[in-house]
């Protein structure tokens, strides 16, 4: 199907076709017309799939092809996402598809000053993006009028629930005039995610294109076991040393870890930065900058702080300590294999991170894949449970292939 055949205007197909875009993706294909027809949706979809471009495209259609509710200010469409970058993405994007046409937008995130944003609540908007607890701070305040709003989108729901943004959300939508269209995305619809679904949705259309289980067919998913945490080091250090590894996100599990690892990696001559809560605004923009120019390899993160982060050139995700959530496994790897491009994630797993490893192949159906590199083999083996995965439940011999450029390619 060809962006031609979803009935967006040509102003906007005009934009996408500068972008370089020719065919819409599953999710765009799916939930476009949905929208377009003023259906309420809950559309499952990992960030990278073209997910912001569903919903912002078929908005924009409707802006600008009917009239608002009323005149003054305020905003027609509110978009509300979990972290000040996620936000700005969608703001990046709108401004993209918006090149030929005359829409007013504007933000309101945490981390920056608050007189800027003050102005631009008392302007007409056509779109504003927004986090969750700057936006209720202004709604505090009075300075935010939801009476010309047609349009919510809550972007990476599951997110915001795992931030702890639950009730945030219930003041602002209900706050916002219940004579409107609501789309709510999500990685995954299930729990709470899908109960925040049913309570703050009418009779929504569902698209589900990712689940828990879904395979990530184009990463290549390996195990190394370690036997501890100096064993962790030499595997990551053998790793990033490839000329294969473009760029890479490395997830710890604590903010002191992430910290350790970085002034390691950056003593053996790697160029590392860190990214984790404790990190001043200046320097998370700074490191933000360097990785999308590229001049830094590799990033060392925890699990909030990388929330919301969309790079372009991730070849690969380590794991250096396994999530204690399944669900933020499959959140973790999903950050490379973009667009149907190939990735590689590798999880270093000692005797503290088995109940993990445990849990993340219950969940995906399947045994991942264990590796071996010649001269760093465990001295330990690894525990034996009784599967119940069927044939991904068998044993396993890692290889002994000794040239990661040839298991690369």
């Amino acid at each position: 199907m060809s962006f031609e055949k979803l009935n967006l205007d040509e102003r906007l197909l005009k934009a996408v076709a500068a972008c370089g875009f020719e065919k819409p993706t599953p999710i765009q294909e799916q939930a476009i017309p949905v929208i377009l027809d003023g259906e309420d949706l809950m559309g499952s979809a990992q960030t990278g799939t073209g997910k912001t471009a569903a919903f912002v495209l078929p908005i924009l259609h409707q802006l600008i092809n009917r009239p608002p509710v009323k005149k003054g200010i305020g905003p027609r469409c509110l978009v509300v996402g979990p972290t000040r970058e996620l936000a700005q993405q969608v703001e990046k994007d709108t401004t993209t598809f918006t090149k030929f046409i005359n829409i007013k937008q504007g933000s309101v995130v945490g981390g920056v000053s608050y007189g800027p944003q003050i102005q631009i609540l008392t302007r007409s908007l056509d779109v504003l993006i927004a986090t969750p607890g700057r936006l209720l701070d202004h709604m505090g305040q009075g300075r935010v009028d939801y009476s010309r709003l047609e349009f919510l989108v809550l972007d990476e729901a599951d997110r915001m629930l795992d931030m702890g943004f639950i009730g945030d959300i219930r003041k602002i939508v209900g706050a916002v005039p219940e004579a409107r269209q609501t789309l709510l995305f999500s990685a995954t619809l299930e729990g709470p995610v899908l109960r925040m679904a049913k309570t703050f949705l009418n009779e929504p259309e569902s698209i589900q294109l990712t689940t828990n289980q879904q395979n990530h067919d184009q990463i290549d998913q390996r195990i190394h076991w370690a036997d501890d945490v100096k064993h962790k080091h030499n595997l990551l250090r053998h790793y990033v040393a490839e000329e294969e590894l473009s760029q890479a996100l490395i997830f710890t599990a604590t903010k002191r870890g992430a910290d350790e690892l970085v002034n390691q990696l950056n003593r053996k001559g790697q160029k590392a930065a860190v990214m984790h809560g404790d990190l001043r605004q200046s320097a998370r923009k700074q490191t933000m900058d360097e990785m999308h120019h590229g001049r830094i390899k590799l990033l060392v993160a925890t699990d909030i702080a990388a929330r919301g982060l969309d790079f372009k050139n991730i070849s690969h995700v380590f794991n250096f300590d396994l999530p204690n959530s399944a669900e933020d496994y499959i959140h973790r790897i999903g950050r490379t294999g973009r667009a149907s491009a190939s990735g590689t994630a590798i999880s270093l797993v000692c005797r503290k991170d088995w109940d993990y490893l445990v849990s993340i192949e219950r969940l995906t159906g399947k045994k991942l894949k264990r590796d071996m590199i010649e001269g760093l083999e465990p001295i330990s083996k690894e525990p034996k449970i009784r599967s119940t995965l069927g044939n991904a439940g068998r044993s396993w011999k890692p290889s002994r292939r000794g040239s990661l450029k040839r298991r690369l390619r």
